[in-house]
């Protein structure tokens, strides 16, 4: 039977939920928007069965399920209104902008027995499954170091990066909440949490915007040393996350959605597994296995506890970067 879900604001990101939710054929849909016409022309692609410009005026007739994708100071407010009607959620990611009411959030969803999960599509990427497979299952030794160097042209990407979200930080924007905290997330889901870290952050190319565009972050995960380097201007969208462990070294290319692992010096880096995801393939995965849970057919790929260690960690890497650091004069 399909699930009755409600997508919370149809920016970019609620956007891509609705046509991935839609392409389950497991929910019917609704939205709530607070631009109307934007809410009429999106509802017109799909088949959406109302649109609501307010949340108050959606809760009337209280949806199973929904899907916040509101800015990120609004989450947490919204989650409790939505967790009272005992309705499901769907958590866009960062879970916060800051840890006010998450801890009470979490018993309510929990005393309640809903299902709730932050939407890090990550987790549900086949090739990273498989590298945490891996480290997990110990073939490679214990990893010591992980590394990520990522960048991508973001306003190719995102043309109204100014006018939205993205410009203040308070809403959850800059290069530290918007895209390092997917890889935050993932360190953390392959390497546990973190236990310390120093930041640097800075406003470098993006135009019209103050927030930080490029990031360097050094990071221990218990054993593991992190570094993570990352800037939303370069034209080539690459992303590759080296994990060195005792016994080999695994390296995740998403830009070439490839795998491999390396066991012997001066060898060939063997490739474990390749794939061929379009872009919303994880997101109609990601939506599955929240159907799939509410169902009781299995578990979240990202909870709320395990979202609200990438909260703490994306809060420390603010904190970090607003103390500065020692600067060197000759």
């Amino acid at each position: 039977m399909a699930t009755r879900t409600l997508i919370i604001g149809v920016g970019s990101i609620g956007h891509r939920h609705l046509r991935c939710f839609s392409q389950t054929d497991r929910a019917t849909l609704s939205i709530c928007e607070i631009n109307r016409s934007l809410a009429e022309e999106i509802a017109g692609q799909y088949p959406v069965e109302a649109i609501f410009n307010s949340l108050e005026e959606a809760l009337q007739d209280p949806p199973e399920a929904a899907v916040i994708c509101a800015p990120a100071h609004l989450h947490i407010p919204m989650a409790h209104q939505l967790a009272d009607l005992g309705i499901h959620l769907l958590i866009e990611k960062p879970l916060s902008t800051s840890l006010d009411d998450v801890d009470s959030l979490i018993e309510k969803v929990e005393g309640k027995g809903l299902t709730a999960a932050v939407a890090y599509v990550n987790r549900v990427n086949p090739l990273l499954a498989t590298l945490r497979n891996t480290i997990l299952s110990g073939e490679y030794g214990e990893p010591m170091q992980l590394t990520l160097v990522s960048g991508q042209d973001f306003p190719f990407y995102r043309p109204a990066y100014r006018d939205i979200y993205y410009n203040d930080r308070a809403t959850g924007g800059g290069a530290i909440q918007d895209a390092l905290t997917h890889a935050i997330n993932v360190g953390q889901w392959l390497c546990g949490d973190i236990d310390g870290l120093v930041a640097d952050a800075k406003h470098q190319v993006l135009s019209g915007v103050e927030v930080e565009d490029t990031v360097h972050v050094i990071a221990r995960h218990g054993k593991t040393m992190a570094s993570y380097s990352l800037n939303q201007f370069q034209a080539p969208t690459e992303s590759t996350l080296t994990v060195a462990c005792t016994k080999g070294t695994l390296r995740y290319q998403s830009h070439e959605q490839r795998l491999s692992g390396m066991t012997a010096t001066e060898q060939p880096w063997q490739v474990l597994q390749e794939t061929s995801l379009e872009r919303d393939d994880m997101f109609v995965a990601q939506a599955n296995m929240f159907l799939d849970a509410i169902a009781g057919k299995g578990t979240v790929a990202c909870t709320l506890a395990e979202g609200l260690e990438t909260l703490r960690a994306n809060l420390a890497i603010l904190n970090s970067v607003d103390q500065g650091f020692d600067r060197f004069s000759y």
